[in-house]
């Protein structure tokens, strides 16, 4: 449920805005968002991207190419779409309160919470959270060039983790670094056993309502459908764009199924790296970081919190790719929140860097 940010020089190309007075007109304005967005849907093709940008109390959205391409109707300025691995940091920040109220310790085995889940019993929380466990992606066992297959399939946790488990380990737990979806997949049944309610409910109870974040939340099994308004999300499969905005996410789980919008995501962030969510001890503890291959020199993982440093320092968030939407969205200097994203997944390769642009120019320019 992610796809890698690769480094490059944001603005290679130049939007100019002209002045619209009577008056001679003025130097042309450079705005690297819109440029940056135009490189992804003219250049690379993606159908249509967005970028909400928030500082205090002014938003700017700047949007570019297409929601939907049989209509030629834009990106929504604020549409839910499907957030993929961007769930693992509201995830983690349930399992980070648990640990605040006491009802779980980073440091213990998972063993402790759900025995015989996992063939290793030496894997802590605090591996699962930052991804050093060595327990396989399950997402290895799916065919994602068939998304036709996946479309109604579903899937429950425990098959997903039994997916992965048969598979050998990649490493001893605690001793390198490998991002797996079934890594969240498992701390969302964590949350579930010690609450003893569903994971939906737990993040609703202690992050969405709190907050008022009425467009965000995480779909169970059979709910297919994404509220609109809504870009289209579109797989791409040869020469087509395949309408994919609605289907089962349960595949994806606690691992990238959440359904949100830019502007809550920009608030949870913001909130989460404001404090309001978690204590100190327990943002610390997310914010303790290990060497990460997410594409970026530089960049880290901490607990369900990625550090990737950019022209203008470093910013704190979380990519997320699934099918039909791939999406950035974090908090970075001066208190900046910004959300970039995209209506298609998977995307050409060279899309990587062009979105790292993007996400340099939303929170730097």
């Amino acid at each position: 449920m992610r796809k890698s940010l690769r480094a490059v020089t944001a603005g290679t190309l130049v939007a100019l805005l002209a002045a619209t007075t009577a008056a001679p007109a003025p130097a042309a304005v450079k705005n690297p968002v819109q440029e940056s967005l135009d490189v992804l849907t003219v250049q690379d093709g993606v159908p249509g991207a967005a970028a909400v940008v928030q500082d205090d109390r002014r938003t700017q959205v700047t949007r570019s190419g297409r929601g939907d391409v049989t209509t030629g109707k834009p990106f929504p300025r604020n549409g839910s779409y499907r957030a993929g691995s961007v769930t693992k940091t509201f995830v983690a920040t349930v399992v980070l309160q648990l640990v605040a109220e006491g009802r779980v310790r980073l440091d213990a085995p998972v063993a402790r919470y759900l025995p015989g889940l996992l063939p290793d019993e030496r894997i802590t929380v605090r591996q699962l959270l930052q991804h050093t466990s060595g327990v396989p992606d399950y997402l290895q066992d799916f065919d994602l060039s068939d998304p036709e297959a996946l479309r109604h399939r579903g899937a429950e946790p425990a098959e997903l983790v039994a997916l992965a488990v048969q598979h050998p380990a990649l490493f001893p737990p605690g001793t390198s670094w490998s991002y797996s979806n079934t890594n969240y997949i498992v701390a969302g049944m964590l949350v579930e056993r010690v609450t003893g309610h569903a994971l939906d409910t737990e993040i609703a109870r202690r992050i969405t309502r709190p907050l008022g974040l009425r467009d965000t939340y995480l779909p169970r099994r059979g709910d297919e459908k994404l509220p609109s308004p809504h870009a289209i999300g579109y797989f791409p499969l040869g020469e087509k764009l395949v309408d994919f905005s609605d289907f089962d996410a349960s595949i994806a789980g606690a691992a990238g199924g959440l359904v949100s919008t830019p502007a809550d995501l920009n608030r949870f962030y913001g909130a989460l790296l404001g404090g309001r969510l978690l204590r100190p001890a327990e943002l610390a503890e997310m914010r303790r970081t290990v060497p990460a291959d997410l594409g970026v020199p530089g960049a880290r993982y901490g607990l369900g919190l990625g550090s990737i440093p950019l022209s203008c320092g470093v910013v704190w968030g979380h990519e997320g790719g699934i099918i039909g939407f791939t999406n950035f969205a974090g908090t970075g200097p001066k208190e900046r929140r910004a959300t970039v994203a995209l209506n298609e997944n998977p995307t050409p390769a060279e899309t990587n860097p062009h979105l790292l642009a993007a996400v340099d120019a939303a929170f730097c320019s």
